[in-house]
């Protein structure tokens, strides 16, 4: 199969997805337990990206810079830091420990 017919079908796969989304049932959106398990999927997905983002290699699992940044980050959520000063903590720790080596 060329490129081309993998996007064609892939976006044929996504069309339908959206499509069966609209056909369910709107008591079904509306059930507390669809509102709470949507909210801990949407938190589980965000931690599952974030985590590979940070720790994939080449070769495996990399331990490095990106992970002292992401605990940086983390350190300064937890002390309730306005977001743009979690970024810059992570930023700045990255590049703190790029400048140490371990990049």
């Amino acid at each position: 199969m060329t490129l081309w017919l993998w996007v064609l079908a892939a976006s044929a796969a996504v069309y339908a997805t959206k499509l069966v989304g609209h056909l369910v049932p709107g008591a079904w959106l509306r059930h507390p337990l669809v509102g709470r398990i949507s909210g801990l999927m949407t938190v589980a997905l965000l931690a599952a990206l974030v985590t590979m983002n940070t720790v994939d290699g080449d070769d495996g699992l990399a331990f490095d810079a990106r992970l002292g940044a992401l605990a940086a980050a983390a350190v300064a959520l937890l002390l309730r830091a306005p977001f743009i000063v979690v970024v810059l903590v992570g930023a700045a720790a990255a590049a703190g420990l790029r400048l140490l080596g371990l990049s």
